[in-house]
This record gives C-alpha cells, structure tokens and sequence, in this order.
C-alpha cells in the first residue's frame, strides 16, 4: 500500500520530467529554466512531453526535457541520477547533435539556433568551488611567440556562443545551505525535496507553489509509485551489469598482465640458464608455453 505521506523525489529522473514535461505545465518548466539562465522567456515548447517505454529495461534510456524557447534557442535539460563519470562529453554529444538537427541540409549557417544543455546531478562531478559552473568554448590564452598586434585592447575570449553547457551539481548547493532568497535557490530546495527551505524564503512564485502542489498529487498517485519504483530498479540492474562488466574486464586485464609479466620473466630466466622444471615453479607457466619463449624467432 502507497505510503500517502511520503513524497515523490524531483531528483529522480522519471519524476523530474512527469512534473516539468507535462503538458499545461510549460510555465513551470519556463520559470525554472528562467532562474537558472537568468533570462526572460516570451516563448517556450516542449519537443518532447511523452515517456518512453525503454526507461524500463536495461537499455536505460535517456529522460531528457527538450524545449524551444523564443523561436530561437534550444534547451535539453536532464536530472542526472547517477554518476556514469561522462557527464562532459554526453552533455557535449547532445548538445552538439541539437545543433546539427537546428538547420537543414543547404540551409545558410546563420540559420543555426542556439543550444544550451542545462545538467541537473544528484552527485558532485567537477572539481570546482560552484554549484552551477556555466561552459562556453573559449579561446585559450594568447601565446607570446604567436602574438601579432592587432590593435585590440580586448580579445574575444568566446569562439562560439552556439554551445552553451550548464552543471548544477546539488550536494554542493545542499553543502553551501543557501537561504531560499533567489528564484534559483527556492527551485532548487524544491527538487532536492526542502519544502521548509521554500517557505522560509520570501516571495515565492505561483509557479513554485503549482510545483509543489502537483509533486504532492503526484505522489498520491499508486501507478506514479509504480513507474518510479521500476525506473529505481532499472537503474540499478544498469549500473550493477555496468559495474560487473568494468569488473570482469578488470580481471581479464590483470590476468593477461599477470601473464605477460610471467613471459618477460621467463625469458630472464632462460637467459640466465636455469633449468625448465625450475623455470616452471617459478613463473607458473607450462612447459610448452616456456619452449615456446625459448624458440628463436625467425628472422625475415
């Protein structure tokens, strides 16, 4: 039976994206998208409302929220559950893949919208002193041997404002304890699940209050448990025969290492004489697989 006290976690992916994805709720996902770019918004659509049903298996599919706001800008926004140690280049291969799909084949480059990948972790990832660290591609320093005066008392220091990557990582706000003063700190309690945090804040926004209305009816409901239940339980078959295979290649590299070394040291052996019965007590090896290091090699 559904516990009707507890509640839902935003950070879970599949909650995550039933509450910001749903249809009628564009103004919740634009507030939130607002406090974390610090923008205004006029327009926003969400390109992709529906769940998958591969969430389940383990495939683990992706949870993503895409949106295009004010005609002109792409968004993917993501809750990270786990950490997959690829945060970086996912991110960039998404984001890059929203911009080749932006314009059409023939179409005039200028054409291309902006994209801005927006990752919500529940871990910490980079080694920076921020919650949010914001990524552009940027110019490296000027080299002093490849200087040429040009005039400018001030280089351009972004190559492209096409690529723009957001990290928030929440253990680093959680650690930082913000009051709930900002709209991002407020949108913030709400996804970690700090209600109280909210309500200590000042001017809470009808946005953040629907939010939290709907987590609540949300987390009333048996088949929500459910969903949320089998995309915990399809993350960790994921994770656990990701684990088992890092783990078994791991040992298939120590033991062909092992080997190897064992070779090297036979042969050390051979050069210095001993005696193949000894040579096999020592290294572990067989007979054959010592008369074959002691063959020489055919020279060509």
């Amino acid at each position: 039976m559904t516990n009707k006290k507890a509640i839902l976690p935003l950070t879970s992916d599949i909650v995550f994206k039933s509450i910001f994805a749903r249809p009628g709720n564009e103004d919740i996902l634009k507030a939130l998208l607002e406090a974390i770019l610090d923008i205004d918004i006029k327009t926003i659509t969400v390109k992709n409302p529906e769940i998958s049903k591969n969430i389940y298996d383990n495939k683990m599919g992706v949870l993503d929220i895409k949106a295009e706001i004010n005609n002109n800008t792409i968004i993917d926004i993501e809750m990270q559950v786990e950490n997959e140690k690829n945060i970086d280049s996912r991110s960039m291969f998404y984001t890059s893949s929203l911009l080749t799909e932006s314009i059409k084949k023939g179409e005039d480059y200028k054409n291309i919208k902006r994209v801005i990948g927006i990752n919500l972790l529940n871990y910490n990832y980079y080694k920076r002193n921020s919650y949010h660290n914001i990524a552009h591609m940027i110019f490296e320093s000027t080299k002093k041997e490849k200087y040429v005066y040009m005039g400018y008392k001030e280089e351009d220091r972004i190559a492209t404002k096409d690529i723009e990557l957001h990290f928030i990582e929440l253990p680093k706000f959680i650690k930082k304890n913000s009051e709930a003063e900002t709209k991002i700190e407020q949108w913030l309690w709400l996804i970690i699940g700090r209600e109280d945090k909210i309500k200590m804040g000042k001017n809470i926004s009808k946005e953040i209050e629907k939010a939290m209305k709907q987590v609540k009816e949300l987390s009333m409901n048996s088949q929500e448990w459910e969903r949320y239940i089998s995309r915990q339980k399809a993350i960790y078959a994921y994770n656990t025969g990701i684990r088992q295979a890092e783990d078994d290649g791991m040992q298939k590299g120590i033991k062909k290492g092992e080997k190897i070394n064992s070779k090297k040291i036979a042969q050390k052996l051979l050069d210095k004489g001993l005696k193949l019965e000894e040579i096999v007590e020592i290294t572990g090896l067989n007979k054959k697989e010592i008369e074959k290091i002691s063959k020489p090699k055919a020279v060509i």
